[in-house]
């Protein structure tokens, strides 16, 4: 299952189960996470975060990976939660790797994925069309990457300025 063509065509069927575990990730986060500073509620808002007070950073040795053998292969196969991840967004919950616990950049490129979640509607909506793109286009020039990436060298570099 480490072909592209193969997960697009169960891309459906991997969905909900992807979705569940983001579900289940995001839950554990919001419970043992901390809240945002002053100063990285500003970020949030900046990059257009709605309800910046919901986000729950979580300090972790690695970024999860799904157990799920064919979940596992597929984000493997699209180059997606690596062990050399250092952030992941699950909509209000974001993982951070404990060596870049600091890194305003990083979080700031994470807080938009959470707007982004915000304004597609949620989890599922979000993994449709990230996943896809991932898919179809690739981790590195996906749109929504791009517009993450875009935003969070706005905001910094204004702060910076």
């Amino acid at each position: 299952m480490k072909d592209r063509q193969a997960i697009l065509a169960q891309f459906e069927t991997l969905l909900p189960l992807a979705t569940e575990w983001c579900e289940a990730e995001e839950a554990r986060a919001l419970r043992d996470g901390v809240p945002l500073t002053a100063p990285q509620i500003s970020d949030a808002k900046a990059v257009g975060v709605a309800a910046p007070e919901r986000v729950r950073l979580l300090r972790v040795e690695s970024v999860p990976v799904p157990a799920h053998q064919d979940l596992r292969a597929a984000a493997e196969a699209i180059q997606f939660l690596s062990p050399e991840t250092s952030g992941l967004t699950l909509q209000y919950a974001i993982f951070i790797r404990w060596d870049c616990w600091r890194d305003r950049d990083l979080i700031v490129h994470e807080l938009v994925h959470t707007a982004q979640c915000e304004r597609l509607g949620g989890i599922l909506p979000f993994l449709r069309q990230y996943l896809i793109e991932c898919l179809t286009i690739g981790y590195a020039n996906s749109p929504m990457e791009l517009e993450a990436s875009a935003a969070a060298e706005r905001v910094l570099g204004a702060s910076r300025a």
